[in-house]
């Protein structure tokens, strides 16, 4: 798979730049819906009910990081003709040892989340006609059957109709639940309240910050993006896709801070919450607005286990080429491949059975451990290879570029000792 991808970046180098042009944009819009999950729409209404608007700032940087860190992966596919799991495997054989052990124990226990994410709004729309546990089957295969079946193109297609559903709901509440402009550009200036130093580096390094990240290279040679001719659109299709991120983070900031905020309504933690928040909805502006909403979360659920089960299993399709090319031959196309398909039904089937199982302590440890490494992993490996000989010249980092990454690495540092923390207590 790289040796087919850097012989046509070598070859096609001297091509001369594409025209950024808006039709192109689509694989920054697929890393940004993948990314942002149910989990983080809980994470930001809680933040808005806590601290109202103070914490605006941090969604805003939040976005900056995350567009430092998906443009340092695409730049590397582009730029080097290589992937980037071909670029974690030059700096060592640790970096494999890593990426196997997550991709096995992540992909277990992340399929079954998922599918309960996607289950929980269908089982609120459609309430007494299936038990939860068999819509999160039925999501999961769902997922399977599609991705399976559909190229890239359909797929980028299915995933933007979606994401404009997501953005459509979550402006429209934020419009409903009359936010006050003078309180959130207050918010915009960088304040720390007592108590909030974990939802702020949540809000910063949580929201569209999982693998998918490093999936964006994958993605965007999918599209057909395979040199540096392709950088301009690159970097307007990844700045696009991140600013839309920025807006549905900060509708959902000021749906906290008016409606939760102002009338001191606590959500449940995790995906749950947000079955409390349609609830207030329907309270406060009738039935259709709280199933409007619950429409909106399923989108955001969905996007997120299709983009997955897509994304993530290209990148295994890249893991087992490097140890048996055979699989993977020169010249086919990656997401038709044994390893695509055998590590698609590993996300699907094995994770069914924590659904009517409770989920094993010592499993739910090492999946916490391995994730919260997996963003210091990522910066710091972009950082290091976007500044080595193995990066033309031309498309190194300068020093915005190692400031941003940097800044991304300390923080994911950060983040992963306070979640390690919480493992432990």
């Amino acid at each position: 798979m790289a040796d087919t991808t850097q012989t046509d970046a070598v070859g096609s180098e001297n091509h001369a730049p594409r025209k950024a042009s808006w039709r192109s944009i689509g694989p920054g819009i697929v890393v940004a819906a993948t990314g942002v999950g149910a989990g983080d729409l809980v994470a930001t209404l809680l933040a808005g009910s806590k601290f109202g608007y103070t914490l605006l700032w941090a969604a805003v940087i939040g976005c900056l990081v995350k567009i430092s860190l998906a443009e340092a992966a695409g730049r590397w596919h582009l730029a080097t003709g290589r992937t980037l799991f071909d670029g974690w495997h030059s700096l060592g054989s640790w970096t494999t040892v890593y990426f196997a052990g997550y991709v096995v124990v992540w992909g277990f226990v992340y399929g079954a989340a998922a599918m309960s994410s996607s289950a929980l709004p269908l089982a609120a729309l459609f309430p007494g006609t299936m038990d939860l546990k068999l819509w999160a089957v039925l999501c999961g295969l769902a997922g399977l059957v599609f991705v399976w079946f559909n190229r890239y193109a359909v797929f980028e297609k299915v995933m933007t109709v979606l994401v404009g559903v997501m953005f459509l709901v979550t402006v429209y509440l934020a419009i409903r639940v009359t936010p006050r402009l003078d309180a959130a550009f207050a918010g915009l200036a960088p304040v720390l309240p007592d108590g909030s130093l974990v939802y702020t580096l949540g809000l910063i390094g949580g929201v569209g910050g999982t693998i998918t990240l490093a999936a964006y290279g994958y993605w965007v040679n999918a599209k057909g993006w395979t040199n540096t001719s392709w950088m301009k659109v690159m970097r307007l299709d990844n700045r696009v896709a991140y600013f839309t991120t920025g807006i549905f983070v900060v509708a959902m900031l000021i749906v906290g801070a008016e409606l939760l905020h102002s009338s001191g309504v606590a959500l449940a933690k995790g995906d749950k919450g947000l079955l409390d928040l349609s609830a207030v909805l329907e309270e406060h502006y009738g039935r259709a607005t709280a199933k409007l909403f619950l429409v909106g979360f399923f989108a955001t659920s969905f996007t997120s286990l299709i983009g997955v089960w897509h994304g993530v299993s290209l990148m295994f399709a890249d893991f087992a080429a490097k140890f048996r090319p055979s699989l993977v031959p020169a010249g086919t196309n990656p997401a038709r491949s044994l390893p695509f398909r055998v590590y698609l039904l590993w996300l699907t089937f094995p994770p069914i059975s924590l659904l009517f199982l409770d989920q094993p302590f010592g499993l739910i440890v090492v999946y916490g451990v391995i994730g919260a490494l997996f963003m210091p992993f990522l910066a710091l490996t972009l950082l290091w290879l976007l500044n080595s000989s193995r990066t033309p010249a031309q498309w190194r980092n300068g020093l915005l570029s190692n400031a941003m990454l940097g800044a991304a690495g300390l923080l994911f540092v950060v983040l992963c000792v306070q979640q390690l923390w919480e493992l432990l207590r």
